[in-house]
Parts: structure tokens; C-alpha cells; sequence
């Protein structure tokens, strides 16, 4: 394998996307593809994305896998199944920067309550996870936008940053995988998305022990103040992508 012009940036854009995800369990997204992107085609960085994602949940799964809430990512994964019909109609009967503003306000209004709210209240069991998960399968199934409701659920629960991170992996290396799968059968894994990958895995590998690290040394508290932080940028970022659409349609 040779590197190109391309091969330093990729590697690094795939570094931060990892080291968030291993620290916080998401927010990759925010990083990984849109970068990529900038420096190879987006054809060839969703791809990339997905493995390394396939490799982040397996390794955390691997070292964590007690942290992992089995009932919980359970019911997301089957609620998820639920959801995914509805998002595909939804994909075809509703403008996309309408869902788009829609998802930035609730996610945007949700952190700001847990953010400044006095409410400290949590469910005590998983039955809100059927709604959370329908939830991740109705934007995933219409815009691959299935994280949100998932962190808004660990987040509602309050877990600890270590049980957090593991059983949202939990939910996503089923997820990955059968994304991945997608990209098979539509002859999208072509030998540059193997070349970038097999070339990320030194850095993706030490991103992820780095990012286990950085879970560990965040108290509860400090962890989900940064969790709804997080959603709150990816509000904004929707609400950009809402604006920016409008604007160009």
C-alpha cells in the first residue's frame, strides 16, 4: 500500500473521529464523513466511516462488554427495526429540511432543560427505550440520522460514562454492520476503502485506547454535561444544514 497527498489528512480526520467516539460513545459523526469528504469522495469516505466504526463498537464491546445495559440496547435495536419503514416514508412525503429544523429543536430543547432544568428525575427501567429506538429508526431510516435519539435516551437514564459509552456500542456495531452491508451489495467497497482502512487501523486503535482513557477520568455529572453539549452542537449543526437547505431549494 502506497500513500498519497491524502493519506495524512484522512488519518487524522479518522484519529479525532475515533478518539471522540471511544471518549463519549458518539459524535463521530459530526466528524468523520463531512472531513473525509474534503480530501476523498464521499462514496469512498461513508465506507471507510462505517468500518471504522465496525471496529471501534467491537473493541469496546470486547474490553466493556459487562458495562453493556443488555435490556436496553435490546429494546433500542428491536425498536430501531419499527422505525425504520416509517423513516423511509418519511423520506418521500416530508421535505428533508422540515424534519431537518423539526429534530434541531426538540434535540436543542431537550439538552437545554437537562441542561438548566431542576429536574433530576430518571425512569427507573427501559420503558421508554421502545420510543427512543422507534425513534433512532425513523431518522435513521430516512436520513442515516439515528444517533440522536439514542444519546438523549443514555443521557435520560443517566448512566455512567462507562456504561453509557459500552451499550451505545452495544446498539451500533449491529447497526455498522448491516450499513456496512449495504455499502457490499451496492459495490461500494472498492479497494480504496479497504487501503484507507487497513492504513487507519495503528491510529484508529490508539484513538480508541486514548478515548477509553479519557471515559475513565470523567465523573458522572462532568460526563453528561458534555453529552448534552454535544447535542446541542449537533442541534445546531441540523439547524444549519435546515437553513442551508432552504436556502439553496
Amino acid at each position: 500500500m502506497t500513500a498519497d497527498h491524502t493519506t495524512l489528512p484522512v488519518l487524522a480526520v479518522l484519529f479525532l473521529a475515533t478518539l471522540i467516539r471511544s471518549a463519549f460513545g458518539f459524535g463521530e459523526a459530526l466528524v468523520a464523513v463531512p472531513l473525509l469528504a474534503l480530501f476523498i469522495p464521499v462514496e469512498v469516505a461513508a465506507p471507510v466511516a462505517v468500518l471504522v466504526s465496525v471496529t471501534v463498537a467491537g473493541i469496546v464491546l470486547l474490553q466493556d462488554w459487562r458495562e453493556v445495559h443488555l435490556g436496553s440496547a435490546g429494546r433500542l435495536v428491536l425498536s430501531t427495526m419499527f422505525g425504520v419503514p416509517f423513516g423511509l416514508l418519511l423520506l418521500t412525503t416530508v421535505a428533508e429540511t422540515v424534519v431537518e429544523a423539526v429534530l434541531a429543536a426538540v434535540i436543542i430543547a431537550f439538552s437545554a432543560y437537562r441542561l438548566v432544568g431542576r429536574s433530576r428525575s430518571k425512569p427507573e427501567d427501559d420503558r421508554l427505550a421502545w420510543l427512543f429506538g422507534f425513534g433512532a429508526g425513523v431518522l435513521g431510516g430516512a436520513y442515516g440520522m439515528n444517533g440522536p435519539p439514542l444519546v438523549a435516551y443514555g443521557a435520560l437514564r443517566r448512566w455512567s460514562p462507562e456504561r453509557f459509552r459500552a451499550t451505545l456500542q452495544g446498539y451500533f456495531l449491529p447497526a455498522s454492520v448491516v450499513g456496512m452491508s449495504g455499502y457490499w451489495a451496492a459495490g461500494l467497497w472498492v479497494p480504496a476503502v479497504t487501503r484507507y482502512y487497513l492504513m487507519s487501523l495503528p491510529v484508529v486503535l490508539a484513538a480508541t485506547a486514548l478515548g477509553r482513557v479519557l471515559n475513565r477520568r470523567l465523573d458522572g455529572r462532568r460526563f453528561l454535561l458534555y453529552v448534552h453539549v454535544g447535542l446541542m452542537i449537533i442541534g445546531v449543526v441540523l439547524l444549519l444544514q435546515s437553513a442551508w437547505g432552504s436556502v439553496r431549494s
